[in-house]
């Protein structure tokens, strides 16, 4: 009888690491998936294009956040502004930060951004925790005194108005709400961030 027990014990091995390798394999499949989905956000919208000429001194420095449209990682902040600056190793450090409504304290984040591609185009990638990158794609900037910018993410879902200042004028806001709505965004659930 010993014998048929450890055959059995055997054939039950043999099933549970069957099973074991097919579960292996899909998880894999399924980390594989996941992996190109977080590499598909650095990509540029259909239909879109990052500016060319893009000039990353000229667009270092301080950006206020004039509006945006909504999403979870800046949801009741007010006084929103981006500060770029040059890592030593040719990235670009990224710290957004902003006031909660409801707490009235300041709430930062810092990244890290590099160019997808070439530099003279206006499309990096954005990290604020491990390998996962959305798209920073600027479709819209103001190539003379680089005082005002429109931004895309990855999708249509993403979309912030920028200006150097706390406050832009109401004739160059109209004229990128203008630009975004012809570029497919919902600018009627732009959220206008108060400075």
């Amino acid at each position: 009888m010993t014998f048929i027990n450890n055959l059995l014990l055997v054939f039950s091995y043999r099933a549970v690491s069957a099973v074991l390798r097919k579960l292996i394999v899909r998880l894999a499949i399924g980390l594989s998936l996941l992996f190109l989905s977080a590499c598909s956000l650095t990509g540029v919208p259909d239909g879109l294009s990052p500016v060319s000429g893009f000039e990353l001194d000229r667009y270092l420095g301080r950006w206020y956040e004039i509006a945006r449209l909504d999403h979870r990682f800046e949801r009741g902040l007010q006084q929103v502004t981006a500060e770029y600056s040059l890592n030593a190793d040719g990235s670009v450090k990224v710290v957004n930060s902003g006031v909660s409504e409801s707490t009235g304290k300041r709430k930062t984040a810092t990244g890290r951004a590099r160019f997808v591609g070439d530099a003279a185009l206006g499309h990096l990638k954005v990290s604020f925790f491990g390998p996962f990158y959305g798209s920073y794609v600027i479709i819209e900037l103001d190539s003379d005194t680089y005082n005002h910018a429109l931004v895309a993410g990855p999708s249509r879902r993403f979309l912030w108005v920028l200006a150097r200042q706390p406050e832009l004028d109401d004739v160059v806001y109209q004229s990128l709400v203008m630009r975004a709505k012809e570029s497919g965004f919902a600018v009627e659930q732009l959220i206008k961030v108060v400075h």
